[in-house]
């Protein structure tokens, strides 16, 4: 029999409602509300107060921003980790750390099941499962949204008011939503239809639109230390506070607005907007320094990484051999990846603006179209007899086919 459940609780509609459901159809059993504070906008006083009054014994906030980017955001960075080309990877990086945490804690307060509030439709329940799975898996989980009859955000906010508890939302307002220091993502209303222009106004929480940023280009300067941001304008700085000052840069500025129709791993596409405008920078930003600095045969083959950790991180797959492998491949790319960085911010653009670095592979004396000593052009004559060998005896023989 279930006694002791530690909720992922983020104070939002659904998980205000999972603890009076739990509490209704459990047996009064003891419900831990536990958030993991991942730099998510959210008055943690008034969270407790909530969880408290609607029947959680006790309220814990974990404060993991700096593990979240240092451990999870940096590796992604490091590896230029992007879905389907737009998707930034905000929620699918939280996520297992989330759940690392929700295990550390049931196992510290003597839980015998983990509850968290993601849908039946959703990744995150995968996201979450797979990481409990790794740590505790003999643990109970419990997913409401799999198993009780409410079907809607209006009947959830229904259930609210026939028990006296006031929603966290408004229903004309209630975006389903994921916030923490990296991003902001948006699902719901208007973005249901991918025929629909999202209503911006509404729907941006870190950004302006781009075209109500200003008219004057604002320059950023990154320097990178084995790729990872230790400089913010020739000044050094802290991971939570670099990430925190250039999503406000790249806010004012209209950067980092995706709007994505994706494939979720269950198997269905969904539409949704995500805000990354920090971490729009910071991408663009690494990404130029490993032009610089990586030969191209290390460059190919770790696209191909990136798009491998990408699919795992997005799986929910962050705990596993292959995710830690690749990441390991990735740290050895990383050893020169040092260097500065200046990039141009103009309405929703990230243009580069100049890269240097002490292991840069640009070499002016060969690469200028001025002649030196180090390239000697007729060199290029064999080089091009030796590779186009294949196609030139494939040609002799379809000629001599045709005779």
């Amino acid at each position: 029999m279930t006694k002791k459940i530690v909720l992922a609780y983020s104070g939002g509609l659904d998980t205000t409602v999972i603890i009076p459901w739990l509490k209704e159809n459990y047996n009064n059993c003891e419900v831990i509300a536990c958030c993991v504070d991942l730099g998510q906008c959210t008055d943690y006083d008034k969270l407790k107060k909530k969880a408290t009054e609607t029947g959680a014994s006790k309220v814990l906030v974990i404060d993991a921003k700096e593990e979240f980017i240092t451990g999870y955001i940096f590796p992604m960075l490091k590896a230029n980790a992007v879905y389907e080309d737009k998707y930034l990877l905000g929620t699918s990086a939280a996520r297992p750390l989330i759940a690392k945490k929700l295990v550390d804690t049931a196992l510290a307060e003597g839980a015998d099941t983990i509850c968290h509030g993601a849908t039946g439709k959703g990744n995150d329940q995968v996201r979450f499962e797979l990481t409990i799975r790794s740590f505790a898996p003999h643990m109970n989980i419990i997913a409401p949204w799999r198993i009780w009859q409410l079907k809607s955000r209006e009947e959830l906010m229904e259930y609210l008011q026939k028990r006296g508890i006031e929603p966290p939302s408004k229903k004309e307002q209630s975006y389903s939503r994921d916030e923490n220091i990296w991003h902001s993502s948006h699902e719901g209303l208007e973005l249901e239809d991918p025929a629909t222009e999202p209503d911006y106004r509404r729907v941006l929480l870190l950004s302006v639109r781009p075209e109500d940023a200003p008219d004057t280009p604002e320059y950023v300067e990154l320097e990178f230390d084995k790729g990872i941001p230790v400089k913010l304008n020739g000044k050094f700085i802290a991971p939570v506070e670099l990430v925190d000052t250039l999503n406000k840069i790249g806010g004012r500025n209209g950067v980092g607005i995706a709007d994505l129709v994706e494939n979720r791993v269950v198997g269905m596409k969904s539409r949704g907007v995500y805000e990354t405008p920090g971490g729009t920078i910071l991408y663009t930003a690494h990404r130029e320094l490993e032009r610089l600095c990586l030969d191209r045969k290390t460059m190919a083959f770790k696209n191909i990484a990136a798009q491998e950790l990408s699919e795992l991180i997005y799986g929910g797959e962050w705990f596993t051999p292959l995710r830690e492998a690749l990441s390991a491949f990735v740290d050895k790319t990383q050893d020169q990846v040092t260097g500065s960085v200046k990039l141009k911010l103009y309405r929703g653009n990230v243009v580069p603006a100049g890269c240097v670095s002490p292991y840069s592979l640009y070499n002016i004396d060969i690469s200028s179209f001025t002649t030196g000593e180090l390239y000697n052009h007729n060199d290029a004559e064999g080089f091009i007899k030796l590779t186009g060998l294949p196609v030139m005896v494939r040609a002799l023989m379809q000629k001599k086919q045709q005779k």
